[in-house]
């Protein structure tokens, strides 16, 4: 049985409410193409039954199930490539001239199955290489546990290293196993990953230098996104950055931001900014 407008609308609203993403409703297909797995697993006989359950008893778990069946995580490592060059030439040099002791802390929030996260560990050790002050701590969250796990274990195919790792880089920090490349166990060491969801506070995560939260935001409607941000302006040092897609505009969401003169979809916090109760 297809599943039908009422069946779309408690899903959008279940999947807003767990982590922001709106279920588009023309869609219905490919939803229920990709909750078709997610149904079967656990025995139910249609889509529109377990949509039905969950309303019916909220199960965390299955709920995280759905999302993560649901969520978007296209990526690739050094995706666009000028923000990971701005972030090698400018960006990592700039903050060692403000911190003495050398830490930098950079967020990757929404880091999908990790090739964001591993492309800034690489950039790290680049810049170590003549900037050896440098201790970059990079922490990786996302909301599906699929992707962490992926994530961790640094296991990519062919297909996916070709994708924007340049093969001397490839050579020097995975190593091939069957038809898998993994990620060295230093560049393993060097990402910090855990479940977060950008529906919450950050605060326990502590204070950034800077955030990478590129091409996440484009699945939520504009009220999610405006308090995402605010949400991200937390998190930031006084002086810190943050890197979001190259298409995001945000300018009419909040006064948090600013973007920095001739670098696209780089922002720096404004001075000053109340938060915007919600």
């Amino acid at each position: 049985m297809p599943l039908s407008p009422q069946d779309m609308q408690q899903l959008a609203a279940l999947v807003k409410a767990a982590c922001g993403i709106v279920v588009p409703q023309d869609r219905a297909t490919a939803i229920e193409s990709r909750l078709g797995p997610v149904a079967r697993r656990d025995n139910y006989p249609s889509v529109s039954a377990l949509i039905e359950r969950i309303i019916a008893q909220p199960d965390q778990a299955m709920v995280r199930a759905v999302v993560d069946a649901l969520r978007i995580s296209e990526t690739q490592f050094f995706r666009d490539k000028t923000p990971f060059e701005q972030f090698r030439l400018e960006v990592l040099p700039a903050f060692l001239q403000t911190r003495p002791d050398g830490r930098v802390r950079v967020w990757s929030a929404g880091c999908s199955t990790g090739q964001e996260p591993y492309s800034l560990a690489i950039t790290g050790e680049e810049v170590r290489a003549f900037l050896p002050a440098l201790q970059l701590e990079i922490i990786a969250t996302d909301v599906s546990d699929r992707c962490l796990e992926k994530a961790k274990s640094g296991l990519y195919t062919q297909f996916e290293v070709q994708r924007g790792l340049p093969v001397r880089m490839l050579i020097k920090h995975f190593e091939k196993i069957d038809d898998f490349w993994r990620a060295s166990a230093q560049l393993r060491a060097a990402v910090r990953w855990g479940r977060f969801n950008l529906m919450h506070e950050p605060t326990k995560l502590g204070q950034f230098d800077i955030i990478f939260c590129r091409n996440v935001l484009t699945q939520f409607d504009e009220p999610t996104r405006a308090a995402t941000l605010e949400r991200l302006n937390t998190a930031l040092a006084p002086d810190g950055l943050l890197y979001l897609g190259g298409d995001e505009a945000i300018h009419d969401l909040t006064g948090a931001f600013k973007p920095v003169p001739g670098r696209k979809g780089l922002y720096s916090r404004t001075p000053g900014h109340i938060r915007a109760v919600a």
